[in-house]
């Protein structure tokens, strides 16, 4: 299966991967400086932004992992850096723990998959979320003009909600309104966690913020999961989005893990 894939600057390969219910949109805060220092590569998971869902794919993070990794051959890109979100975060974590040799370093924010019990179900309010962002998009353009719209949004995802711009938040729900692939992703993530060894070779970030509800500290982050070399850190005032809350402070984090300077 092909994935949608976008390139932008010049470099060493970056490769950027959503989270679930996201789009390689998420990603616009970032794109432009690390542009400057790499060749950066979005890519859209199955049923998630252009990418077209494909029943037969499996969706769990592994098989996730080999397809972006299959495609990121296709194009040509042999070794590369691996920053991830949530889901994609997962991705990237399972593409290093297989193939160390091609992945030059991974910064994780708020990485889904470290968490001591596995969930045997989806949570209750999301089918709620889905539906609301299916409902609201086509007013979303107009809506998301009303801080009380926004707060209803981002709230939860966002401690800064009221900081982020219009676009960030009219992306988010329109890739939430057309995540397909949605669902598929979260029973794919059902009886598993990430708990595999990765080389000390390869470089790891891994960000969460202390704000963060979708994967909160108690229960999604537990730190024995991660690979015992991987530097760990708490940013402040952050959901689980990094990039949107803490944008200045996660590229700073990148290019220290890439070890590029800017």
């Amino acid at each position: 299966m092909n994935l949608s894939i976008k390139k932008y600057g010049s470099g060493e390969p970056l490769i950027l991967i959503h989270g679930m219910g996201s789009a390689a949109t998420a990603w616009k805060p970032l794109i432009p400086s690390l542009a400057k220092n790499f060749e950066v590569f979005t890519v859209d998971l199955p049923g998630h932004g252009k990418s077209a869902l494909d029943l037969s794919i499996a969706m769990d993070p592994k098989s996730l992992s080999d397809l972006v990794l299959a495609n990121l051959i296709d194009q040509g890109i042999e070794k590369f850096h691996l920053v991830g979100n949530s889901l994609g975060g997962w991705v990237s974590l399972e593409i290093a723990a297989a193939h160390p040799e091609k992945v030059l370093s991974l910064t994780g924010l708020a990485p889904a998959g470290l968490w001591m019990a596995p969930f045997t179900s989806r949570y209750p309010g999301e089918l709620a979320v889905r539906l609301m962002a299916k409902g609201l998009n086509k007013a979303a353009p107009k809506t998301l003009n009303y801080m009380w719209a926004k707060k209803i949004g981002f709230e939860s995802v966002s401690p800064r909600w009221q900081e982020l711009s219009y676009e960030i938040c009219l992306d988010a729900v329109q890739a939430m309104a057309d995540s397909e692939g949605y669902f598929p992703a979260w029973d794919g993530m059902l009886k598993k966690r990430f708990d595999k060894p990765i080389s000390s070779d390869v470089p790891i970030t891994i960000i969460f913020g202390d704000s963060d509800h979708t994967l909160p500290a108690k229960t999604c982050q537990e730190r024995s999961l991660a690979p015992a070399h991987a530097k760990w850190i708490i940013l402040p005032q952050t959901g689980h989005a990094p990039m949107w809350d803490s944008t200045d402070e996660v590229l700073a984090e990148i290019l220290e893990t890439t070890k590029v300077t800017n």
